[in-house]
């Protein structure tokens, strides 16, 4: 029998090449400047509105180079059968064709190399080749391959490309010149003595902030490098007036937030990636090594402000010059006299401010203020300030001129990416992932667990521990991540100090708890040594323990993974995940249902208090549930009513009254009221919304508002209900959920049973493929920056009739859009004007920010 994985390999290149022609449009002479950039698919012959080679044609190549493939066998017995040649044709056929919508440039392509190119050919056409033998997918591999070969050598001769790549170099070389230019004015007359500190203090930076600690991982390897860890989520600008945002905000990518604003105010809840984000734009800007896009961090210096640090009881907010000097770093000491006040002054600072909800609620306005007058004294740096979601109120700092962003959770894809990168870091298998992603994804309770880089850490880490075993529920899912870290982390420190103290799992556990109870009590986010020293002092007598407090202390600290020190002199834990489960597991032993109740309005005790439900006794819930009820406050209530998921029986009559009271809420009657109903969250709230046919369309529409903000699977199955409601209130809100759900599903089982003339909100090239699978879409409301190719060839151009443009820099130009045969209608909403009036046809409305509606 031939060979498969070379065959392929022996068709000539005068048989190929003619073939991989036939694909393309005919060379034009120049440096093709005229259509920049130039995509693969605007080369493509059958991309093009005149129509020369078809997709089908695309197969018959195929055909042809399997057969011919095959012909190089002569006499041997042939590799495949008859049936499957045919769906390796197929297949290759189906990879070919999607030259006509990659949307990668020709030199882009090249420098792929062919075996980078051919996988992205495999992945961009979808092509499912499980269903082919291993000599099969052999076959169209090394078909594929030759395939890209042969046609990045077509690229790389025609005459457009050579003259394009020496143009692509003088660009390339104006754009450094003006970096330079850049970095020249941004370090106006600095002295050797700041620049030699500059470098030790990015020396500091890059190496205090360039790993991160991986959840699982054995003992000497868990520490993750952050080029590997680092995973760029999405940040969400609500506009005002959008109740909620639904399919309003513009999104960015997190990286890019100080690209677009100087300084944002960047929500996120526990374990979203705040800090991780921090790090990442420290080390960044210190190490001075900047990709496309990156150039907002040119010559400047950062300056990473952890507020739980900074923030003490009876200290004041540091003033510029003592910033390295409050977070402990060790170079502050060789500082030169006023440099920070220097850097700020020249606008070159970056100021990462992590954690405003990590100090207590009476030092926050201080804070408030501290920002102010940093901002007003030196103006034209970068700030960013982050914070959990509910930790302070909207426009917190408006009148600083500050915007505010939500970090997104993590879509399908990003906790994908995160699995796989988690399990290449462990050395462990690839099936481990896989098996865990299809867990993830199968299995609700998880699914909603798994939103953030925290979580899919402590489940990665938990799934290859127990073996593919997971809990599926947050009290069990954390006991378990404390089995792993505290029980393991012993074992593996008895290796390495055969002698030191032993203290048992519940003794940590229990030691554990009266610091992270201390600290919710206080309203403290770190506490000093001495304070902790002197909690485990007193704990100590009623627990046997050998030794003094110090040397608990210190095994705790070296042994647990959950405690840490930040500073000289000073502990917290790991993460307020811990913290808060830990304190609402002693509040119950300590029978504090009271102090759980009073707290019940303050928005740091929510967890600590669903975690107390959910470890409390039947009877001590029950209590709990009663009194949240019973305090009359719509927290309370909705409280209570996601307590019950927590709780592990409940009397029905315990029941009725949460429901109850739950129920003068439902259904809601404004959109703040279905904010809220759909932050308490869970199944709870969906079982007890009304259908569709229950209620008006005002009623329906919130709704649905309420519904869509729990964004999963369940929520998406409950709205399926709505799809064919009249309220053309709620066909709206049905359209522009789209963002909060798995783009595909939503697609396929809301967007497709809508109305046409509901207005989509699209933010990227992906989003455009979905709709395009639907059939195209007649009104589409494009978010963000975009190319012009893209809405050229990826909407169905008999389709669109509506087309409005939201974005701080539109392409200059109107010809385009004849492309469009039935657009009736265009907005284009920028900051600035890109045309003139002579520019603008009647069916064009300009909106700036002095015309837009109120």
């Amino acid at each position: 029998m031939a060979d498969v994985g070379v065959l392929g390999a022996r068709i000539a290149s005068s048989a190929v090449a003619p073939l991989v022609k036939k694909l393309f449009v005919k060379d034009q002479p120049g440096a093709g400047l005229v259509s920049k950039p130039v995509r693969i698919s605007a080369l493509v012959s059958f991309g093009r509105e005149k129509r020369s080679v078809t997709p089908k044609d695309a197969e018959k190549i195929a055909t042809e180079l399997v057969r011919r493939a095959l012909s190089t066998a002569e006499r041997s017995e042939p590799p495949v059968t008859a049936e499957e040649a045919t769906a390796v044709t197929h297949a290759l056929g189906h990879s070919l064709a999607a030259l006509g919508s990659i949307t990668i440039e020709d030199c882009e392509a090249v420098d792929l190399g062919p075996e980078e190119f051919a996988r992205t050919l495999h992945s961009h056409a979808a092509v499912i080749s499980h269903g082919l033998s291993r000599d099969g997918e052999l076959f169209y591999e090394q078909l594929l391959h030759t395939a890209a070969l042969h046609i990045l050598n077509f690229f790389t001769q025609r005459s457009t490309y050579i003259a394009r790549q020496q143009t692509t170099q003088s660009r390339q070389l104006a754009q450094l010149v003006r970096a330079v230019d850049v970095l020249l004015e941004r370090l106006p007359s600095q002295s050797a003595e700041d620049a030699g500190f500059e470098e030790r203090y990015a020396d500091h930076i890059t190496g205090r902030y360039g790993t991160l600690t991986i959840y699982g991982l054995d003992a000497g390897a868990n520490e993750w490098s952050l080029d590997t860890a680092y995973l760029s989520l999405e940040a969400t600008r609500e506009p005002a007036g959008q109740g909620g945002g639904l399919g309003g905000g513009l999104q960015v990518s997190s990286e890019q937030v100080l690209a677009q604003h100087d300084q944002v105010l960047l929500r996120g809840v526990a374990g979203s990636g705040k800090t991780t984000l921090v790090q990442w734009l420290a080390v960044t800007t210190a190490s001075r090594s900047y990709d496309h896009g990156l150039a907002y961090l040119i010559g400047r210096v950062p300056f990473v402000l952890p507020m739980r640090r900074i923030v003490r009881p009876g200290t004041e907010f540091p003033i510029p010059g003592d910033f390295l000097k409050a977070v402990g770093c060790p170079v502050t000491g060789e500082q030169p006299t006023g440099w920070a006040e220097r850097v700020l002054r020249a606008g070159r600072g970056v100021l990462l401010v992590d954690g405003i909800d990590e100090i207590a609620g009476d030092r926050r306005n201080a804070a408030r203020r501290w920002l102010r007058e940093l901002t007003r004294a030196f103006p034209g740096n970068l700030w960013l300030v982050t914070s959990r979601p509910s930790a302070v109120p909207e426009s917190w700092l408006g009148t600083a001129d500050f915007h505010e962003l939500t970090l997104s959770p993590m879509a399908s894809d990003d906790v994908a990416t995160f699995v796989r990168r988690w399990h290449r870091a462990a050395g462990v298998d690839e099936t481990e992932g896989t098996s865990l992603l299809h867990a993830v994804r199968t299995t609700p309770e998880l699914n909603r667990l798994a939103t953030n880089p925290l979580m899919c850490g402590m489940l990665c880490a938990l799934h290859r521990d127990r073996r593919g075993f997971l809990p599926q529920d947050r009290k069990s899912l954390y006991e378990a991540a404390l089995t792993m870290l505290l029980e393991r982390r012993d074992r593996e420190r008895e290796l390495d100090h055969p002698d030191g103290l032993r203290i048992p799992y519940a003794t940590q556990v229990q030691l554990l708890q009266k610091l992270a109870w201390w600290l919710i009590r206080n309203s403290r986010a770190e506490m000093d040594r001495s304070d902790a020293l002197h909690i485990i002092g007193q704990a100590m007598p009623s627990m046997s323990l050998n030794g003094d407090a110090e040397d608990v202390y210190r095994s705790l600290l070296l042994r647990s993974g959950l405690l840490r020190e930040p500073a000289d002199g000073r502990v917290d834990f790991l993460h307020r995940t811990f913290q808060d489960y830990l304190g609402g597991r002693l509040a119950v032993q300590e029978l504090d249902f009271d102090l759980l109740v009073n707290h019940s309005q303050h928005d740091e005790w929510e967890d600590v208090i669903l975690l107390a439900i959910a470890h409390a006794r039947p009877k001590e819930a029950e209590q709990m549930l009663r009194r949240l009820v019973g305090r009359g406050m719509p927290r309370g209530k909705l409280l209570a009513a996601a307590g019950l998921r927590y709780a592990a029986e409940v009397e029905p009559s315990v029941r009725e009254l949460v429901e109850e009271g739950v129920g003068s809420l439902i259904p809601p009657r404004s959109i703040t009221e279905a904010e809220e109903l759909g932050r308490a969250g869970g199944d709870l709230v969906l079982a007890l919304l009304p259908g569709p046919e229950r209620v008006d369309g005002r009623t329906a529409h919130h709704v649905v508002q309420a519904a869509s903000h729990l964004g999963n699977e369940a929520a998406l199955h409950f709205l399926t209900r709505f799809r064919e409601h009249p309220s053309p209130e709620v066909q709206t809100t049905l359209a522009a959920c789209w963002p909060r759900f798995d783009r595909a599903l939503y697609a396929r089982d809301i967007l497709a049973h809508l109305p046409q003339q509901r207005r989509v909100t699209v933010r990227g090239a992906e989003d455009l493929r979905t709709l395009r699978a639907l059939g195209g879409w007649e009104d589409i409301r494009v978010l963000g920056a975009y190319r012009v190719e893209d809405l050229t060839e990826l909407i169905v151009r008999e389709r669109l009739v509506r087309l409005f443009l939201e974005t701080p820099h539109p392409v200059e130009g109107l010809a385009w859009l004849s492309a469009f045969p039935r657009l009736e209608r265009v907005r284009v909403a920028t900051e600035v004007s890109a045309f003139t009036a002579r520019q603008v046809p009647p069916w064009i409305e300009l909106i700036t920010p002095r015309s837009r509606p109120s």
